[in-house]
Protein backbone atom coordinates (compact mmCIF):
# COMPACT_ATOMS: atom_id res chain seq x y z
CA UNK A 1 0.00 0.00 0.00
CA UNK A 2 1.36 3.42 -0.96
CA UNK A 3 1.88 5.96 1.78
CA UNK A 4 0.20 9.33 1.48
CA UNK A 5 1.93 12.45 2.70
CA UNK A 6 -0.21 14.10 5.34
CA UNK A 7 0.09 17.82 5.95
CA UNK A 8 -1.84 20.13 8.24
CA UNK A 9 -2.24 23.87 8.24
CA UNK A 10 -1.09 24.73 11.74
CA UNK A 11 -3.41 27.75 12.08
CA UNK A 12 -6.44 25.70 11.06
CA UNK A 13 -5.39 22.88 13.36
CA UNK A 14 -4.98 25.28 16.28
CA UNK A 15 -8.42 26.77 15.65
CA UNK A 16 -10.05 23.35 15.26
CA UNK A 17 -8.41 22.20 18.47
CA UNK A 18 -9.68 25.24 20.42
CA UNK A 19 -13.16 24.87 18.95
CA UNK A 20 -13.43 21.18 19.84
CA UNK A 21 -12.02 21.88 23.31
CA UNK A 22 -14.66 24.57 23.79
CA UNK A 23 -17.46 22.26 22.67
CA UNK A 24 -16.28 19.16 24.53
CA UNK A 25 -17.28 20.30 28.02
CA UNK A 26 -20.64 19.35 29.58
CA UNK A 27 -21.18 22.70 31.32
CA UNK A 28 -20.37 24.66 28.17
CA UNK A 29 -22.83 22.46 26.26
CA UNK A 30 -25.50 23.33 28.86
CA UNK A 31 -24.70 27.02 28.42
CA UNK A 32 -24.93 26.69 24.62
CA UNK A 33 -28.28 24.87 24.89
CA UNK A 34 -29.60 27.57 27.25
CA UNK A 35 -28.54 30.41 24.95
CA UNK A 36 -30.10 28.52 22.04
CA UNK A 37 -33.49 28.60 23.76
CA UNK A 38 -33.27 32.41 23.71
CA UNK A 39 -32.31 34.75 20.92
CA UNK A 40 -29.73 36.60 22.99
CA UNK A 41 -29.47 36.58 26.75
CA UNK A 42 -27.76 38.51 29.50
CA UNK A 43 -25.02 36.77 31.42
CA UNK A 44 -26.85 37.18 34.75
CA UNK A 45 -29.81 35.18 33.38
CA UNK A 46 -27.44 32.40 32.36
CA UNK A 47 -25.78 31.92 35.72
CA UNK A 48 -28.96 32.49 37.75
CA UNK A 49 -31.07 30.06 35.73
CA UNK A 50 -28.38 27.37 35.43
CA UNK A 51 -27.36 27.90 39.07
CA UNK A 52 -23.67 28.40 38.24
CA UNK A 53 -21.36 30.85 39.97
CA UNK A 54 -20.92 34.09 38.05
CA UNK A 55 -17.14 33.73 37.80
CA UNK A 56 -17.37 30.17 36.46
CA UNK A 57 -20.01 31.21 33.93
CA UNK A 58 -17.80 34.06 32.75
CA UNK A 59 -14.79 31.75 32.38
CA UNK A 60 -16.78 29.31 30.25
CA UNK A 61 -18.32 32.09 28.16
CA UNK A 62 -14.83 33.49 27.52
CA UNK A 63 -13.68 30.12 26.17
CA UNK A 64 -16.77 29.91 23.95
CA UNK A 65 -16.28 33.49 22.76
CA UNK A 66 -12.60 32.98 21.92
CA UNK A 67 -13.52 29.87 19.94
CA UNK A 68 -16.13 31.86 18.01
CA UNK A 69 -19.09 29.88 19.34
CA UNK A 70 -20.77 32.85 21.04
CA UNK A 71 -20.65 36.57 20.51
CA UNK A 72 -21.03 39.18 23.21
CA UNK A 73 -22.52 42.65 23.12
CA UNK A 74 -22.84 45.17 25.92
CA UNK A 75 -26.40 45.77 27.06
CA UNK A 76 -26.23 48.52 29.69
CA UNK A 77 -24.08 47.20 32.51
CA UNK A 78 -24.51 43.58 31.40
CA UNK A 79 -23.11 41.50 28.57
CA UNK A 80 -25.61 39.83 26.27
CA UNK A 81 -24.60 36.58 24.57
CA UNK A 82 -25.84 34.99 21.37
CA UNK A 83 -24.77 31.91 19.43
CA UNK A 84 -22.78 31.89 16.22
CA UNK A 85 -24.91 29.31 14.43
CA UNK A 86 -22.66 29.28 11.39
CA UNK A 87 -19.71 28.17 13.53
CA UNK A 88 -21.80 25.54 15.33
CA UNK A 89 -23.20 24.17 12.06
CA UNK A 90 -19.72 23.83 10.52
CA UNK A 91 -18.40 22.12 13.67
CA UNK A 92 -21.36 19.73 13.72
CA UNK A 93 -20.87 18.82 10.05
CA UNK A 94 -17.13 18.31 10.53
CA UNK A 95 -17.63 16.04 13.54
CA UNK A 96 -20.35 14.04 11.76
CA UNK A 97 -18.18 13.65 8.67
CA UNK A 98 -15.18 12.58 10.74
CA UNK A 99 -17.26 10.12 12.79
CA UNK A 100 -18.75 8.60 9.62
CA UNK A 101 -15.28 8.30 8.11
CA UNK A 102 -13.94 6.59 11.23
CA UNK A 103 -16.90 4.19 11.34
CA UNK A 104 -16.36 3.14 7.73
CA UNK A 105 -12.60 2.78 8.31
CA UNK A 106 -13.20 0.48 11.27
CA UNK A 107 -15.72 -1.58 9.33
CA UNK A 108 -13.18 -2.13 6.55
CA UNK A 109 -10.40 -3.19 8.99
Amino acid sequence: MAKTKVTFDSDQLDYASELMRALAHPLRLRIIAFIDRHDAIQVNKIYNTLKIEQSITSQHLKILRLAGVVSAARDGKFMKYSLNYDCLEKASKAVSKFAASESSSRAMA
